[in-house]
């Protein structure tokens, strides 16, 4: 029996995460395995994700079908797409009857329409770790429970709580809001206790958190994968780069890491993937600090900081997603070569500059021009950390590469 649509991160127990899991390994297993029979997947949302789950899925006789309230030429170009809303009940049934199994591209999709998909077939990564993405208090607090150190931080649900936070917390700090907020948005910086009654404005009244900032020297990410007989694989861990919350740019496999701290981002990866009894692809993002790695926040699914993977590993993420949800056995994490990958925002570059550079790889969105979107991005991968390094400085030299 599956557990209640209303139930939130608190109610799914280990029991519980366990007994779903189970249930939906069952359902989806053998998936793949059908003679003569296409596996269609249903992916909830229309944008480069799911493009890129698609373009890896399809050389293995996958076919796919997308779920969005608004049409999006990246997904159209690789699959339907149904037009609906989360919360037209009837639409997500009719969606959910045309597929083979369910994954969704980014975590805003509602609990609740996933639920309603769970009633008519199987939906990977499992809800319990949508509800807690969702939420970064629940996050934390999953975080916390796990033992995986997190920066201090308040939940903060009005004006005086918030002051007492920046008083508890200290300064300087960051407001978030719970639910919502990506790409830096929903974020206020708090530098000095006077900051608290504006910055309440600027994000209230709603569910916030107040974060203290951590002193570190660079942040990190470690993609995790996790099969339904419970196989883990992580990738090497990534370097990241942002600039007004938005990432920029990942360099794999990070350089100067040591095997402690490798050994500790994937165990952070294993705890939460073993906990939420996880099928798919994981992210975890990090604080690299000189006391450990620390815990930003995690996203259950595929992820910006991954992007290297599609030429720079064995399988990518991507590829690895879709034989997860469907069953089949992951491919190699393994790294090959060394890789940077640039994110193109807003504008694109030109072309032919691009792809003169060797090691260069070009993928773009099918996306117009807008201010802070991402339009595609650029992988380089080379055999030497030497040549990737001449190759980057080749392609920074190009306008519109950030």
């Amino acid at each position: 029996m599956l557990p209640s649509r209303e139930a939130s991160i608190d109610v799914l127990d280990d029991a519980a995460v366990a007994a779903l899991a189970g249930w939906l390994a069952h359902s989806v297993s053998g998936l793949s395995q059908r003679d003569g029979v296409t596996v269609r997947v249903g992916i909830l949302g229309a944008g480069q994700l799911g493009q890129m789950l698609a373009l890896a899925g399809i050389p293995l006789g996958m076919r796919f079908n997308f779920f969005s309230p608004t049409p999006s030429a990246s997904a159209e170009s690789v699959g339907s797409v149904m037009i609906g809303e989360y919360d037209d009940v009837a639409a997500l049934r009719e969606f959910a009857r045309g597929v083979d199994v369910v994954t969704y591209e980014f975590e805003n999709v509602s609990s609740e329409a996933v639920a309603e998909i769970e009633q008519i077939c199987p939906v990977w990564p499992p809800r319990a770790a949508l509800i807690a993405s969702q939420d970064r208090g629940l996050e934390k607090q999953e975080f916390t429970r796990l033992g995986i150190p997190v920066a201090p931080y308040r939940l903060v649900d009005s004006l005086a709580g918030l002051e007492v936070a920046v008083r508890d917390v200290g300064v300087p700090g960051i407001l978030k809001t719970r639910r919502f907020g990506y790409d830096g948005k929903g974020q206020v910086r708090i530098t000095a206790r006077s900051d608290a009654e504006a910055a309440w404005n600027a994000l209230g009244p709603a569910a916030l958190i107040y974060e203290g900032f951590v002193e570190f020297e660079r942040e990190l990410s470690v993609i995790a994968v996790r099969s339904s007989d419970g196989t883990t694989l992580c990738y090497p861990v990534a370097e990241n780069h942002h600039r007004d919350g938005i990432l920029r740019t990942s360099f794999a496999p990070a350089d100067r890491l040591s095997d402690a701290k490798r050994h500790q981002a994937e165990s952070y990866a294993r705890a939460l993937l073993g906990a939420f009894g996880y099928v798919g692809v994981f992210a975890i993002e990090m604080f690299d600090t000189a006391s450990g790695l620390v815990a930003n926040e995690m996203a259950p699914r595929v992820h910006n900081s991954g992007h290297w993977t599609i030429e720079g590993a064995e399988t990518s993420q991507f590829e690895n997603h879709v034989r997860a949800v469907c069953s089949l056995p992951l491919g190699d994490c393994a790294p090959v070569g060394h890789s940077a990958m640039f994110n193109l925002i807003a504008e694109h570059p030109d072309t032919a500059r691009v792809l003169a550079i060797p090691d260069a790889h070009l993928h773009l969105y099918g996306k117009s021009e807008r201010s802070g979107r991402k339009l595609g991005h650029v992988t380089i991968r080379s055999r030497t950390r030497e040549d990737l390094q001449r190759h980057v400085d080749a392609l920074r030299a190009i306008p519109h590469i950030i």
